[in-house]
């Protein structure tokens, strides 16, 4: 084990009936608080994280629950579902491309008609000031949060900036009908691959392009890549969702759950691929997605990507997908870029 924590909630008035913590780093001990002296208070144990996002459940004398950020911690992280607490315990540091000057940029918008999607794909197209001609490609699904939430168009400015990549664009693609969308579903690859990057490619011309998603985001960029091999030449995939039946029954009643299973045991059970490119893979190492996430990893390996894992001392959530983008889309992008031109 890591570290051990204590939470206060001040309750003096004794307005509160229960106090319990919510938390998704795999606590396994007792969550409930206990009451002493006009206060909530639990000690738990961490596991090996360097950072804790979490709420407090909070019921009232009626039983009526609601969820709040610690109001005796100031320190916040985003998520797409609101804000939490966060805990950065010693050792933790974000990443130095936080306070780093980035190139100025310029962004633009693009509307793609997808007739089997009964709706459309909107793409905020990020690009360097000064860039001009062909240029690499990201394509990012969840782009918006993934820039807002996970400072990616922050992290490809500095990136620019220090010559750590070379200039590239990145078309941040939103999720739209996501669980739909995302789900290993044929009508969004075909949407993505055959719509929306032909006319990304009248805006951002360029002969490499790398596909970027998180969680389920993840799980749908890798299904495009093996749908229309042709179209992605490399991946960086954060947490993905590589549901099994075996590894994750917790996701059985995800509505896409049976399409998702159906992908990712085809590519188990694959003998060959039709093209694989390079592969940088991370998950947490207290998420639910770290056993199907390393399982993954080891098929691709054996179809011929080259695929590299790595395990972050972190959750399932946007910070933990920025702290990792230096050095694993670092790397990606140069590995993509120097094999397109040799």
């Amino acid at each position: 084990m890591g570290h051990h924590v204590s939470f206060e909630l001040v309750d003096r008035s004794g307005r509160l009936s229960g106090v319990r913590l919510q938390q998704e780093i795999g606590l396994s001990g007792p969550l409930e608080f206990v009451r002493t002296r006009g206060s909530w208070r639990l000690t738990v144990d961490l596991p090996e994280v360097d950072r804790m996002e979490y709420l407090f459940e909070v019921r009232d004398a009626n039983g009526a629950r609601m969820t709040i950020p610690d109001p005796g911690n100031p320190r916040r992280a985003p998520g797409a579902f609101g804000e939490k607490s966060v805990l950065e315990l010693d050792g933790y540091e974000p990443p130095a491309w936080l306070a780093a000057v980035p190139v100025e940029s310029a962004e633009a918008s693009l509307e793609v008609d997808a007739p089997e999607l009964d709706g459309t794909v909107e793409v905020t197209l990020w690009a360097p000031a000064e860039l001009a001609g062909p240029a690499p490609l990201l394509v990012v699904h969840d782009g918006p949060e993934y820039a807002h939430l996970a400072g990616l168009t922050q992290y490809l400015g500095a990136a620019v900036a220090a010559r750590d990549i070379p200039p590239l664009r990145a078309a941040l693609v939103s999720p739209g009908e996501r669980n739909a969308w995302y789900s290993a579903n044929p009508a969004y690859a075909h949407a993505l691959c055959e719509l929306v990057l032909p006319a990304v490619a009248e805006l951002a011309p360029g002969d490499v392009r790398i596909g970027v998603g998180a969680s389920l985001g993840g799980l749908a960029m890798l299904h495009a890549q093996v749908s229309y091999p042709d179209r992605l030449d490399g991946l960086l995939l954060q947490s993905s969702s590589f549901f099994t039946p075996e590894l994750d029954p917790q996701e059985a009643d995800f509505s896409g759950f049976a399409a998702v299973t159906e992908f990712v045991a085809s590519v188990h059970a694959a003998d060959t691929a039709t093209r694989a490119v390079p592969a940088a893979l991370t998950c947490g190492r207290v998420e639910e997605n770290l056993a199907n996430n390393e399982l993954m990893t080891a098929s691709l390996q054996r179809l011929g990507y080259r695929a590299r894992f790595s395990a972050v001392r972190d959750a399932h959530n946007y910070t933990a997908w920025r702290d990792a983008l230096h050095p694993h889309l670092t790397g990606l992008v140069n590995e993509v870029v120097t094999a397109s031109a040799a």
